[in-house]
């Protein structure tokens, strides 16, 4: 698959609008370069899979998938890869697959974090419209700009999707994960719950999400008067026109608004991003 957006982003780096950061010191300003700025990026996304047959039931399945935002001003460019391979199994009326990763992602580009993992995923058909699907990983991140959040994570995943008709579709989710940092306090435990919905209209199709999720840190950093707290609202809506493909590629479009309110303020943000580009699988 492959997707091109001109993208129009209120806070291209989830940055915060506040003026100071509340410290044990009193209050610190911030610097207009660390506040929420507005732009208009490119954004580019894939992924390519292939597997190979191993036997009657088994499968290697590697896949690759990037994404980018580009800008002009390149400081806030946002790169990221992703490689992973293993092996993927037909145990009875389940999928199960086992893979080994690596993901790199760069800022302004310069590397910025890089992480090995591990991960397992089962689906399971629940009935003739319904299906089942879990995850599991466990993960080793090095942060390249602070080796004081370097550490380990591990994460899981249920989620749960439905046919309402042959044209309209929802699907439920929860995630929850830990990350065991160098430091404390950039040690997180953190939990998300979604829902989401597609709808089939003509060759249109509509889709709408939301998500609500918290985030706690397991300290206080030695300047800040409480430790990071977070709760995070998104919404998201989109369309595909296939009623317009020329070349296989289809106009697509869609808003994400985010919220994630925090008591840190460098981790507060508001944010609002549109999209208008195309989108083909292949």
């Amino acid at each position: 698959s492959f997707e091109l957006a001109i993208a129009p982003d209120t806070n291209i780096s989830r940055s915060t609008s506040s003026d100071t950061l509340g410290t044990v010191l009193g209050d610190f300003a911030i610097d207009e370069d660390s506040k929420a700025k507005s732009g208009v990026g490119l954004a580019v996304r894939g992924q390519a899979f292939r597997r190979v047959e191993l036997g009657t039931d088994t499968r290697l399945l590697l896949r690759l998938g990037g994404s980018a935002d580009f800008y002009g001003k390149p400081r806030f460019n946002d790169l990221s890869l992703d490689f992973a391979a293993g092996p993927e199994l037909h145990v009875g009326r389940n999928r199960v697959g086992v893979e080994l990763g690596a993901a790199q992602r760069w800022i302004g580009q310069k590397p910025y974090m890089r992480s090995l993992r591990i991960a397992a995923a089962l689906t399971r058909p629940l009935g003739r419209r319904s299906q089942l699907r879990a995850a599991a990983s466990a993960s080793l991140a090095d942060n390249r700009l602070n080796d004081l959040q370097d550490g380990k994570s591990v994460s899981a995943a249920v989620g749960v999707e439905r046919a309402l008709s042959a044209t309209t579709g929802l699907a439920l989710n929860l995630s929850a994960d830990r990350l065991s940092a160098r430091d404390p306090a950039y040690s997180t435990t953190g939990w998300r719950a979604g829902a989401f919905a597609w709808r089939d209209a003509g060759r249109a199709t509509l889709t709408l999400g939301a998500e609500y999720g918290r985030l706690r840190a397991d300290e206080r950093l030695a300047l800040l008067p409480e430790a990071r707290s977070d709760r995070l609202t998104r919404f998201t809506l989109g369309a595909t026109f296939r009623q317009f493909t020329v070349g296989g590629f289809a106009p697509v479009t869609r808003i994400v608004i985010e919220r994630n309110a925090s008591s840190v303020e460098f981790y507060d943000f508001r944010r609002t991003r549109t999209e208008f580009g195309l989108v083909r699988a292949f």
